[in-house]
């Protein structure tokens, strides 16, 4: 996208992923007390969440997934979802 409306001066790193940073934040604040209400020790759970960006570049959450899909069903999903899950493991082994 940046390179797309240069002329929007947006930044995806500084702009759109702050936005939804802050949409993922709220949503998981209002759940907080649902989440591992049994208080388990090495208990972890994936969310999937969809995003969509508007003609003034603002972001709107869609939806959450509690079981989202990880199918590498595109050269992009193959390249993205095997470090993502690398990652995940690595950081809450």
């Amino acid at each position: 996208m940046d390179k797309t409306f240069p002329e929007q001066h947006i930044n995806v790193r500084n702009n759109l992923k702050e936005q939804m940073k802050d949409l993922i934040a709220t949503t998981m604040q209002s759940v907080r007390k649902k989440l591992n209400a049994e208080e388990r020790n090495y208990c972890y759970e994936l969310f999937g969440y969809d995003f969509i960006i508007d003609e003034a570049f603002k972001t709107w959450l869609i939806e959450v997934n509690t079981n989202p899909c990880l199918e590498e069903s595109s050269n992009l999903l193959k390249m993205i979802l095997p470090r993502m899950i690398g990652n995940f493991l690595i950081k809450y082994r």
